[in-house]
């Protein structure tokens, strides 16, 4: 009779847990559909799991505890975070954003613009190391040549994007890279260096597809009036690149990434005073609060953003994320789905296609790419014996990573569309790079490795 009570209060607790998986899923959705903060909804279901995990029994002190877990591991991508603020205002004020801008327009082939955008936004979002920044600074512009010169906006959206997170997924400077390689306790040179490796093949063949785009789609007019608004706000000249340059050596140097960015935001700093006679009070206002052009321009609102204090937002979402991940972990949410995949031998294929199911409810779940990211880590992490832990981030990396853009209310998504001021869902069949890569990967672990990996599963954690 006891045993019987205690098994109807647990499945009466289990009940619950699924409904609050339920209803934060519809608050996430609503909160983006709504264009509402979604930090304010992490916290709402933050509170609800709470509820959830006093009424399994757990204390306020245990849960803290368990959130505080959590949370700490996004302590080293906040400090990402923080700097990556400063690089970008820096950046805008020493007209080294401006000058990037500047060049790609000066150097583009009408008759290759859909492939010349892809590779503007790769080389952009790979030195600055966030997608969303990419689409704000040369996405827009390539987005108002494309409207002037009649090309198809839902193939340059598409290009722009998976640009965009070409370096999201793979930059030394990306958030969500770093966050990758903190929670699989591993070194993101060395992760870098497998995602190049493993990205070969799909770049090639998104080239490929993005040059044959091009030959129906060419740019019928070349716009102008973009390059001689920067000339008249920046002095633009090859040295005003020597902070995009100088990051991407430290890169290759192996330089730790937070001095790497330290250096940049420097000697961008100095090239604004000297160069753009901004003052040294106005530069440290742009590193902190962010890039903003006084004059009435055109480039009022595309070269503009950045500083630390932009970061804020971003950098509570991925906090709380984290901590909704740690009480998911310390109640054993996930306990069944970890029990199951214990029982299971699995190939790396197997492996890699449930980390990427996992990783599309999850994107699909939590609207956001660090959820998505924190909840598959917490899920899967036990499938990764030690020896294998950098493949557990490549796996990461190749999925989730990529995934999240194709969900179109999710925030890598939808945020990008709603800048540019296109479809959320016409990009997608254009985003190559962004399904090619995790289809090749998956097909190479089919063809190539039987290797099978027995999950280990540790069940000591309360």
């Amino acid at each position: 009779m006891v045993n019987e009570m205690i098994n109807k209060v647990k499945r009466g607790i289990k009940y619950k847990m699924y409904v609050g998986l339920i209803v934060s899923f519809f608050l996430l959705v609503f909160s983006v559909l709504k264009n509402i903060f979604i930090g304010y909804t992490l916290i709402v279901c933050w509170i609800l799991f709470t509820i959830i995990a006093l009424k399994k029994g757990y204390t306020l002190n245990q849960i803290a505890k368990m959130s505080f877990n959590g949370g700490k591991q996004s302590f080293v991508v906040l400090k990402i975070f923080v700097l990556i603020g400063a690089v970008i205002g820096s950046w805008m004020a020493s007209g080294t954003i401006a000058s990037i801008i500047y060049y790609c327009i000066k150097y583009i082939n009408p008759s290759t613009f859909v492939l010349s955008t892809f590779i503007i936004c790769c080389i952009t979002s790979f030195l600055i190391g966030t997608s969303l920044g990419t689409v704000s600074t040369v996405g827009i512009p390539l987005m108002i040549i494309a409207r002037s010169g009649n090309v198809n906006l839902n193939v340059i959206a598409g290009a722009i994007i998976a640009g965009a997170y070409f370096g999201d997924r793979c930059s030394p400077m990306s958030s969500s890279a770093n966050l990758v390689a903190n929670l699989t306790k591993t070194n993101i040179y060395t992760n870098i260096k497998n995602m190049m490796r493993s990205a070969l093949i799909p770049f090639i063949l998104s080239l490929i597809f993005y040059y044959i785009f091009s030959m129906f789609q060419p740019l019928k007019v070349v716009n102008n009036i973009l390059s001689v608004e920067l000339l008249k706000m920046f002095k633009i000249n090859f040295i005003i690149l020597t902070p995009a340059i100088l990051i991407l050596i430290l890169v290759l140097c192996k330089v730790k990434v937070s001095i790497s960015m330290l250096v940049s935001t420097l000697l961008a700093s100095i090239l604004a005073i000297f160069f753009q006679n901004y003052s040294l009070k106005g530069v440290v206002s742009d590193i902190l609060l962010g890039f903003t052009i006084t004059n009435h321009t055109s480039l009022q609102n595309i070269i503009k953003g950045g500083g630390i204090m932009s970061m804020l937002k971003p950098s509570l979402v991925i906090f709380v994320s984290c901590s909704i991940a740690g009480i998911f972990e310390g109640i054993k949410m996930f306990d069944g789905l970890k029990s199951l995949l214990l029982k299971l031998s699995l190939t790396q294929y197997k492996l890699f296609g449930i980390t990427s199911i996992v990783s599309i409810a999850s994107a699909a779940f939590g609207c956001n790419q660090a959820i998505a990211t924190v909840m598959t880590d917490k899920i899967m992490e036990d499938c990764y014996d030690t020896t294998s832990k950098y493949q557990f981030a490549l796996d990461l990396e190749n999925s989730g990573i990529l995934i999240a853009a194709l969900i179109p209310w999710n925030i890598a998504a939808l945020v990008p569309t709603s800048t540019m001021n296109v479809s959320t869902t016409g990009y997608l069949p254009y985003a190559f790079y962004l399904y090619i890569l995790p289809i090749i990967y998956f097909i190479h672990f089919k063809y190539s490795s039987g290797t099978k990996i027995k999950c280990e599963y540790n069940t000591s954690y309360k």
